[in-house]
């Protein structure tokens, strides 16, 4: 029998790693390995340890503040379409700057929308995150949006 590589491989970034084990772990998979390398001024950059080529690849990075953790899932989105990744899903618990949803004031950004194109720029193809502050965010997309609810977990535990 020949050895068959997986379809699919599951990496985290380095504040997603526990949640990534145990999605992997439900999933029936090893996590993949990725490396970071820190530079002396505080910069770092990924590193996939395995081939991706044509894969579909998930990252598991949530985007809470501060910043690096939002550029550290963009360093590994463009790493995973460097290597050739077939299919790149951001699973993203946390999308952080979604409460800059919209212009409530004159001269402010959009940030959510912002953190939506920096996303496919760096080469998301499918993006996956839970209870955004406003619906409305999953438009700011051009690429599919799945948005999960997680009242679906907790209302029935809190209702028995």
């Amino acid at each position: 029998m020949l050895y068959q590589e997986p379809e699919a491989k599951i990496f985290a970034c380095s504040q997603s790693v526990y949640l990534a084990e145990q999605i992997a772990e439900k999933y029936g998979a090893q996590l993949g390995k990725v490396t970071f390398s820190i530079y002396s001024d505080g910069e770092f950059q990924p590193s996939f340890e395995e081939s991706i080529r044509g894969l579909r690849v998930f990252l598991v990075c949530s985007t809470f503040p501060s910043a690096d953790n939002l550029m550290e899932l963009l360093l590994m989105i463009d790493a995973a379409k460097r290597a050739s990744a077939r299919h790149i899903t951001a699973v993203i618990p946390y999308f952080g700057w979604a409460r800059q949803d919209r212009k409530d004031k004159p001269r402010v950004p959009i940030g959510a929308k912002l953190v939506a194109k920096l996303l496919e720029t760096a080469g998301a193809t499918r993006i996956m995150t839970m209870d955004l502050h406003a619906d409305q965010i999953q438009g700011f997309f051009e690429k599919p949006v799945d948005h999960l609810f997680a009242s679906t977990i907790f209302l029935p535990y809190v209702r028995s």
